[in-house]
């Protein structure tokens, strides 16, 4: 597995054992973490506080993203392939998309490279999440 999409799967993790959903995303540039994050929406009561956007806030103001390659452990949802859009990151890698599609179309539409790797671990954590806590990922996504 690379080794950008271990650290988001880490990420991932770090949700899980917070008692929240096992998302992680990390942005790389030049070969390098620069933000990191995972789904928070449970740990902090806050509605659009996905792993992709914790990672951005993350990582700060870091001028253009032009150079950055976003990896999530999930394909993004449209909020968060929104927020791809708006910033210009070129590149997203998720870690699977049989879950959840996420705006594979949308960031796609928008000239981002999307590259789905479909790795067990993503799929896996994410399925045993869904099965044990249908609510709180239909809450997610916005299926209630």
């Amino acid at each position: 597995m690379d080794r950008f999409m271990e650290e988001a799967l880490s990420e991932a993790a770090t949700g899980l054992a917070e008692g929240g959903i096992p998302i992680g995303a990390v942005l790389v540039r030049g070969g390098r973490v620069i933000g990191r994050g995972h789904n928070r929406r449970v740990q902090q009561d806050d509605p659009v506080l996905h792993a992709e956007i914790d990672c951005l806030r993350n990582a700060g103001r870091v001028g253009r993203y032009a150079d950055t390659v976003l990896y999530s452990t999930l394909m993004p949802c449209y909020l968060c392939a929104g927020a791809v859009v708006q910033f210009g990151i070129p590149r997203v890698v998720a870690g699977e998309s049989r879950n959840f599609a996420g705006a594979r179309a949308f960031l796609l539409d928008h000239g981002v490279e999307v590259i789905d790797l479909d790795l067990p671990e993503c799929y896996e954590m994410m399925a045993a999440f869904i099965a044990g806590h249908g609510d709180l990922w239909n809450e997610d996504i916005g299926d209630l």
